[in-house]
Formats: C-alpha cells, sequence, structure tokens
C-alpha cells in the first residue's frame, strides 16, 4: 500500500526530482496553485503561514496546474517570478502538473484516494489544499475557498503546530 513518503516530484526548474520522504517528520500542506485565478492572493497567505511555523516543521508544498480556466498558462520560469515577485513566495514550488486526469501526478492520485472530495474525489479548481501530519497520513482535505487563516486554525486547533 503506498503511503505519502512513496511519492516525489520534480523541482520548479525542473531538474531536480524531491521525494516526499524529504518532509517526513513535518506537518505537509500540498496545494495546487495558478498565477492567474481569483484565488491566487492565497499564495501570500501560504507564504505568511509557512514562514510562520516552519520552525515548528510546517511545510507547505506548491503545485501549478492549468487544468482550470488555463489559469497556469505560463512556464516555469514565468511561474517563478510571479510567485517570488508577488507574493514572495519561499516555499517549495514543483514543475506544472495535471491533478485530475489519467496524466495526474501520482500523488494527486494518491491524495484524492486517501481524502475524497464532495460529490466526487476529483479536484474541483485551484488551490484545493491536503492537510499530511508528521507520520505521512493525509487527514484533511479544503476547498479552494478555504483561506490559510482557516487552515491554521485547523493546525492549531488539531495540535499539529502550537
Amino acid at each position: 500500500m503506498e503511503k505519502f513518503y512513496d511519492f516525489s516530484a520534480m523541482n520548479l526548474r525542473g531538474n531536480k526530482e524531491i521525494s516526499m520522504s524529504d518532509y517526513a517528520g513535518k506537518v505537509v500542506v500540498v496545494v495546487n496553485t495558478a498565477s492567474k485565478c481569483g484565488f491566487t492572493p492565497q499564495l501570500e497567505g501560504l507564504e505568511i503561514l509557512y514562514k510562520k511555523y516552519k520552525d515548528q516543521g510546517l511545510v507547505v508544498l506548491g503545485f501549478p496546474c492549468n487544468q482550470f480556466g488555463h489559469q497556469e498558462p505560463g512556464d516555469e520560469s514565468s511561474i517563478e517570478g510571479g510567485c517570488v515577485i508577488n507574493y514572495g513566495v519561499t516555499f517549495q514550488m514543483f514543475s506544472k502538473i495535471n491533478v485530475n486526469g489519467n496524466n495526474a501526478l501520482p500523488l494527486f492520485k494518491y491524495l484524492k484516494s486517501e481524502l475524497k472530495g464532495t460529490l466526487t474525489d476529483s479536484i474541483k479548481w485551484n488551490f484545493t489544499k491536503f492537510i499530511i501530519d508528521r507520520n505521512g497520513k493525509p487527514i484533511k482535505r479544503f476547498g479552494s475557498i478555504t483561506t490559510p487563516s482557516k487552515i491554521e486554525r485547523f493546525l492549531l486547533e488539531n495540535r499539529l503546530i502550537k
């Protein structure tokens, strides 16, 4: 049976494969992102969350995706520039991927199978967030409208961070 730590993905520049096992013992927020989406300002909130709790072992992993309204049309260089310049993102971003369909990144296939969605398991839009506990167990799925401050509240209430 597969576990979160069994998966890997290419970094944003596409020159290094990163294993999810690198995040063993951490609380992980996995999110599919897009730079031209109404929810894109959540990048700022996710960065604030990351900076505030990274010393406690919180990690945010961003996965650009162009499957929803073609809201991530650029290449990795333009994605990197937009995230850093517009939102000051310092958390780990990965290469552009698919989250639904036959070509979905295996990590997202796994997360969707572990944390079912409403009506269907498919991801409905950009900025769907998955929380993985320190043991690598996916424990919560949040839709696009859930803000990083609500994620913070969940993490605090469940004592994943202090």
